[in-house]
């Protein structure tokens, strides 16, 4: 690998990693927010919601736009995760159960669609045998992101304020990392608008089995994301203080989130030897089973469920980096970074209805029942993922 490829994934994982961070900032305290508001759970699901559904809109405009095709995807970067910075800010003058406050989380998800596809757009213009790899260490790197709000949480003391702002600076640190960075030998430009682009997600049957597998992985990954660390809680509580329930239930969460960016990377070299389809079906496989036994031992001793919601989070996410190779080998590539993007966009509005109506579905179910629902999703996405094996693939004629 050389200095310039090194150097630019390196500053792409940093951005990632950084950018990412915000996805997860509000749902890292909404436990310290309603023990200082008493926010109520139905404003809580609606400020996590509010994230998934600025997502898909931001993701829709820019896959049908095809921006990150036709224009610096760095540049498409950094602004992106300045403004998300900034949006994430406005949680410190919202109050936290009003419109404002879920405007400006619906704000950051909708940049944040400029940081996430579109850093894997630009990471995947630098290689194509090691591309499998090179996704995972940027899908790690977010995935990483992702739980330290958690961790900045767990070391605020119960401060959300400066947890807010921590999260903030890391977001526009990352877009300048990012705008920093290079453009790969492998990456192409759109040189014209072509909104019908988008068609080759079914046109196409190696993409459209990878959007599948995709669809039933984010079934279960975001609500898993959002929601592990209060259902910890709750399985906790049964044994032990709610005070120490709740802060090893953060733990828990960091450390399986964390943990799953490092699976990533693992993965990832796999995929490159194995298969890209293989690696995502073997990553579904063991995510649904970890949610079945969690679920079995929802409520009992203390350290099963700890250490099963850890092997969780670390199976949840390495199959995410496979999706966007796959579509990544299969898109001609002056399309990836549209393709890329809507493939994130109706992955994404899937788990709006997922993340909301798993608290929901609590109320009236359990814990244990709705962390089993879940794992329909990765088992669903392995029947997808199928025919993208290499075996099948050549045996077809």
């Amino acid at each position: 690998m050389d200095r310039a490829k090194r150097v630019s994934l390196a500053l792409l994982v940093i951005a990632e990693m950084s950018g990412m961070n915000l996805w997860l900032a509000s749902a890292a305290i909404l436990p310290d927010l309603e023990r200082e508001t008493g926010l109520s759970s139905a404003s809580q699901a609606l400020l996590t919601r509010a994230v998934n559904a600025g997502f898909v809109a931001g993701a829709l405009f820019i896959a049908i736009t095809g921006i990150a095709d036709r224009f610096d995807p760095r540049r498409v970067f950094c602004a992106s995760a300045l403004l998300a910075a900034l949006s994430n800010c406005g949680l410190l003058v919202a109050a936290p159960d009003s419109v404002t406050a879920v405007a400006t989380r619906f704000l950051t998800g909708a940049v944040l669609a400029g940081v996430y596809p579109v850093g894997i757009k630009i990471a995947v213009g630098w290689g194509v045998k090691d591309r499998g790899l090179i996704v995972g260490l940027l899908v790690g790197a977010l995935t990483f992101g992702k739980s330290i709000p958690y961790l900045a949480a767990l070391l605020g003391g119960g401060n959300w304020r400066l947890v807010t702002v921590a999260t903030s600076l890391l977001a526009a640190i990352g877009g300048f990392a990012a705008l920093a960075s290079s453009l790969g030998p492998h990456h192409a430009k759109a040189q014209t608008f072509n909104p019908g682009a988008i068609s080759l997600a079914w046109r196409n049957p190696r993409i459209r089995s990878a959007y599948l597998g995709y669809f039933g992985h984010m079934w279960e990954l975001y609500a898993m994301w959002a929601w592990v660390a209060a259902a910890a809680a709750v399985s906790f509580n049964a044994s032990m203080p709610e005070s120490e329930a709740h802060s090893l239930a953060k733990t828990a969460a960091f450390l399986g989130i964390g943990m799953g960016g490092a699976s990533c990377i693992a993965a990832g070299a796999v995929a490159d030897r194995i298969g890209k389809a293989e690696v995502a079906i073997l990553a579904m496989a063991a995510s649904g089973t970890a949610a079945l036994l969690t679920a079995a031992t929802f409520g009992g001793p203390v350290w099963i469920t700890f250490a099963l919601v850890i092997i969780w989070g670390i199976a949840v996410i390495p199959d995410s980096a496979q999706f966007s190779a796959l579509v990544a080998d299969a898109a001609p590539p002056h399309l990836a970074g549209s393709l890329l993007t809507f493939q994130t966009a109706i992955g994404f509005g899937l788990t709006i209805f997922t993340v909301q109506m798993t608290p929901v579905a609590v109320n009236y179910l359990g814990w244990p029942l709705v962390i089993c629902l879940l794992a329909i999703g990765p088992f669903a996405g392995i029947v997808a993922m199928l025919p993208l094996r290499r075996k099948s693939i050549a045996d077809t004629p």
